[in-house]
């Protein structure tokens, strides 16, 4: 096809393709003469792939190409070529050695006394190593997603809100039933390539999917639990339309 009915078929403009293809997040097309290229269907995968990472994702121009590169590289082993296309969807949080952020603030914006900020991290390092032992995952030392919640914990421990840490068991076991349906899903595909896109896509999307879940989830809880009460103040069963 040419690059016309590439921009029709994705939604993308000739424009941004061409950029797309100079960046290197896009392959060339088949040259068929010297001003004109020929596309195929993985170009139209390809497109909306970036699309979809860039659109609903939000991950940078960089982020995504390194993706990229971790899909058409195939000489890692699946594994690890699967973790470390999931490994650069994870967001880094950039704390200084002491455990504050990288200005030297405290998470909630106030001047973070060292002591305090280095205990804080010591805390919430220790109990996401205990949640891993615990749980009997097979995590490594220094992975992205480890680092990111001990920043999370750390954070928010600073705010004033480190009881939160009493519901980690709850939120790894939904994690476990999470991982599982997304790594059944992927093995689905056969094809390495389609393995690396479907994690990807799984990471990024699956992460919108889910958290657009957890606040359709939000709102039918805080319903049951405060939306309805009696004079009593205890929660009530559901109300008819005329009141009765």
């Amino acid at each position: 096809m040419r690059i016309g009915e590439l921009s029709r078929r994705t939604g993308v403009s000739v424009p941004t393709i061409k950029f797309y293809v100079r960046e290197g997040l896009l392959p060339a097309g088949r040259l068929t003469s010297p001003n004109q290229a020929s596309y195929e269907e993985d170009h139209v995968r390809r497109l909306r792939l970036i699309r979809a990472l860039l659109d609903v994702g939000g991950l940078s121009l960089a982020a995504i190409r390194e993706v990229i590169a971790a899909i058409d590289d195939p000489e890692q082993p699946v594994h690890k070529m699967l973790g470390e296309a999931a490994a650069r969807l994870v967001p880094r949080y950039e704390r200084a050695a002491d455990g504050r952020a990288a200005d030297g603030r405290a998470a909630d914006g106030r001047a973070a006394d060292g002591g305090a900020a280095e205990g804080s991290a010591a805390v919430a390092r220790a109990r996401v190593e205990g949640i891993i032992a615990a749980r009997g995952w097979r995590a490594y030392q220094g992975n992205p997603a480890g680092e990111a919640l001990v920043a999370a914990l750390q954070a928010l421990e600073e705010v004033g809100h480190g009881r939160f840490a009493e519901v980690l068991d709850v939120y790894a076991e939904a994690a476990e039933r999470v991982a599982r349906a997304d790594l059944e899903y992927v093995a689905r595909n056969v094809a390495r390539e389609d393995l690396v896109e479907s994690v990807v896509v799984g990471t990024v999307l699956g992460d919108a999917v889910f958290e657009s879940l957890r606040r359709l989830a939000h709102v039918d809880a805080s319903d049951r639990l405060f939306g309805r009460e009696g004079a009593s103040g205890e929660a009530s069963g559901p109300v008819s339309p005329d009141g009765d």
